[in-house]
């Protein structure tokens, strides 16, 4: 239990960063009714937070390339905890933005490092597991900490919500600070230029970039405004939309069993049914949603283990093929996937505003599918197995 507690405990962390990301996605409706703005612009707190993710974390990864791992993960669940302190008191949507850009800067540098941490803690340095692990802490997000947070929100407000999230970082500082290992980077005596360089001229890794811009773009153009299209297009129940959203969560485990059960011996297999279950998901999500509530559950757990296992395998790619510059290349793609984040939040909240939001699903697939199509032809034939 001894060895695997710094596992255990970087879990936890992706499900606190996870859930302090997601929260805003249950918790539209309260934010903007509390600032007095409209939804699309509280959306707009999705968007930013991503978007900073994406502009910080190549920088900020480069800039603490020689740092160890253990102190680097201590100022980012330090600053993750204080900056959630700014969100319960702030007093304007814009200290509230603030402060979301404070979260974003430790979320940032957390998901560059965490992957890498947990293969390197791991017994054995099981890689899929080690990986599956912390995208199940992503997946407990959506089972527990979306909708509880959620609920929580709807019952004593949202601020309580962030600060339960501080409180459970400041816990995880304590447990990490205790129970970590020193971990030096692997790149530790490389120049900044030179890791970068080694990256960004590997081919396979532009594509899984190029891609999941692409792919991620069209998920969240539906996912960021579920809650909104689940109460104003489908009229469900708020207690309704919150079992619905935990399904996305339960989907995401059973994508990390399934993944890290399977990819060893099928990788081409899951990326090409999880690059293609996603629109697929999509394109389906309003005709779905007229057919029932059933039909419509099912489609949500489907579609949360498509995004899990394309998650999980493209960070098994990315390790592949940059074992020795694993912080740097998980960084560019974690930036580039809160772009697609944000991006996908902005466009759908342009589609909200032109009053087109029954059809989110429709322009977030055909994004999607776009991506998939070029996965299959061009990465997936060049895949490191």
């Amino acid at each position: 239990m001894k060895k695997r507690l710094p596992l255990i405990l970087l879990t936890v962390a992706g499900f606190t960063f996870n859930t302090s990301e997601l929260m805003p996605i249950g918790l539209l409706s309260d934010i903007a009714d509390d600032f007095e703005v409209t939804e699309a612009r509280a959306g707009l707190i999705i968007s930013v937070y991503a978007w900073m993710v994406a502009l910080l974390s190549l920088p900020l990864t480069l800039w603490f390339a020689r740092m160890d791992f253990r102190r680097l993960m201590l100022w980012v669940v330090g600053i993750f905890a204080v900056s959630h302190l700014g969100s319960v008191l702030s007093t304007s949507y814009w200290q509230l933005m603030a402060s979301r850009i404070g979260v974003a800067a430790a979320h940032s540098v957390f998901w560059s490092i965490a992957p890498s941490m947990a293969v390197a803690v791991s017994p054995g340095h099981q890689r899929a597991t080690a990986l599956s692990a912390m995208v199940a802490g992503g997946g407990i997000a959506l089972i527990a900490g979306l909708p509880l947070g959620r609920v929580l929100g709807l019952v004593a407000g949202w601020r309580v919500t962030f600060g339960v999230l501080g409180m459970l970082a400041a816990l995880l500082f304590f447990g990490l600070r205790a129970s970590l290992p020193p971990l030096p980077q692997a790149a530790d005596g490389e120049s900044r230029g030179s890791i970068l360089r080694h990256v960004v001229t590997c081919r396979p890794l532009l594509m899984i970039y190029l891609i999941t811009a692409v792919i991620v773009t069209g998920h969240y153009t539906g996912y960021s405004y579920i809650e909104p299209f689940m109460y104003k297009v489908v009229g469900m129940p708020e207690q309704t939309i919150t079992l619905t959203l935990a399904l996305f969560g339960v989907a995401g485990l059973i994508g990390s069993w399934v993944t890290s059960r399977y990819f060893p011996r099928h990788p081409r297999s899951l990326i090409t049914i999880s690059c293609f279950g996603l629109p697929a998901m999509l394109l389906l999500l309003l005709p779905v949603s007229a057919a029932g509530l059933a039909p419509l559950a099912l489609l949500c757990i489907a579609w949360g283990m498509a995004m899990t296992v394309y998650n999980i395998s493209f960070q098994n790619e990315i390790i592949l093929f940059a074992p020795s510059h694993s912080a740097v290349a998980m960084s560019i793609y974690s930036g580039i996937f809160n772009l697609g984040i944000g991006s996908g939040a902005f466009v759908g909240g342009f589609v909200c505003d032109a009053g087109l939001m029954p059809h989110i699903g429709y322009i977030g697939g055909l994004i999607s599918l776009s991506a998939a199509i070029y996965a299959l032809f061009r990465f997936i034939p060049k895949m490191k197995i």
